[in-house]
């Protein structure tokens, strides 16, 4: 029997992990018996794409980005509508299109899926002609992205501290949405507005919960203002899959969207902030990559443990704050990174 090809494409600089020991676990674990296979490291932005574009004109079977959700987008824009197929190795901070499909964070249990070799077709989305797979949005979420962009660290507290530094004087914005299906447009004022072609940011954060990757349609959840008493319940429901019933939020799916604000300002694909106009095309593309899927039983993905006193100590904690307005807004933070902390444990 003929071996197929496969490239590994790594990123030595997503995520916190050592490159040099997957590097040595592909060479160890892959199927040399099913495989004929290569490894290269990238050099610059962009080079994860050119490698994938040549390797998809030669007809490769498999391109395995080993990274996080940067390099999977890279490889991923390069491969859609091509036979070739996009595998996954996580080793990203955030890692939400390997999170989704159940591919394991241990690098030797992904090889084994690589291994495996089980295609599937997946849709994909593009927002102002950028191909997204996870998630592309506006808002706070997006202005997140560009602070942890700039602040030149990697790895999910840094996210985390970007994130409760800038939660209590975020400004919601105006936004109007125009649905391509002729009903009337709709204005919100909100938060963030995530358009979804999987279900979650990363690290098992769900913003759109009941999202598929291959129905055709993206799952659209509006933020709209809240208090800092919400906080609590929507972390919790963020990473429990139930943010869609929390009364702050409003969600609806479609295939295609337009969204209009003020001004240009910072948007996100996949997390990678970028700054774009002001009025904004999104839409989903179906059955056009082929992906390497888990095909073997689902895994428990465990829900945070001990709801009630994990509020509970929340609400104790806001209670006795005492102090000036800047000294109960410093602790504050305080309180709120530890408790989101609790609910990103695995």
């Amino acid at each position: 029997m003929e071996k197929k090809k496969v490239i590994f494409v790594i990123n030595p600089n997503s995520g916190t992990q050592n490159k040099k020991g997957i590097f040595d676990l592909i060479e160890k674990y892959i199927d040399r018996e099913k495989y004929e296979h290569s490894i290269l490291f990238t050099e610059f932005a962009g080079h994860a794409s050119e490698i994938a574009s040549i390797a998809a004109a030669e007809d490769a079977f498999m391109i395995v980005a080993v990274g996080g959700d940067g390099t999977v987008n890279e490889i991923g824009r390069a491969l859609v509508h091509t036979k070739t197929a996009l595998g996954i190795i996580p080793c990203g901070s955030g890692n939400g299109l390997a999170r989704h499909l159940m591919i394991p964070m241990d690098p030797k249990k992904a090889i084994d899926i690589i291994n495996e070799g089980v295609i599937s077709t997946i849709d994909y989305g593009v927002i102002n002609t950028i191909p997204f797979f996870c998630t592309c949005g506006v808002g706070f979420d997006a202005f997140v992205s560009l602070k942890f962009a700039e602040s030149g660290r990697r790895g999910m507290l840094t996210y985390l501290e970007n994130m409760l530094h800038e939660v209590l004087t975020y400004k919601p914005e105006t936004y109007e949405i125009e649905l391509c299906n002729g009903e009337e447009n709709r204005t919100y004022k909100a938060y963030l507005i995530a358009c979804a072609n999987a279900s979650q940011y990363g690290n098992n954060a769900y913003i759109a919960p009941q999202a598929s990757l291959d129905d055709g349609l993206m799952d659209v959840t509006i933020l709209e203002p809240f208090t800092v008493l919400d906080v609590p319940a929507l972390s919790f429901q963020l990473f429990n899959k139930t943010i869609n019933q929390n009364s702050r939020i409003k969600t609806f799916k479609c295939q295609k969207l337009r969204i209009h604000r003020m001004n240009e300002g910072v948007i996100h694909f996949d997390g990678d902030p970028i700054i774009a106009s002001k009025n904004l095309e999104i839409e989903i593309i179906p059955k056009a990559l082929n992906i390497v899927i888990n095909n073997r039983e689902k895994r428990d993905l465990k829900k945070p443990e001990s709801l009630l006193q994990i509020l509970g100590d929340y609400f104790n904690e806001v209670n006795t704050l005492k102090g000036d307005l800047y000294t109960r807004n410093k602790k504050l933070q305080e309180i709120h990174r530890n408790l989101l902390r609790k609910f990103i444990k695995k």
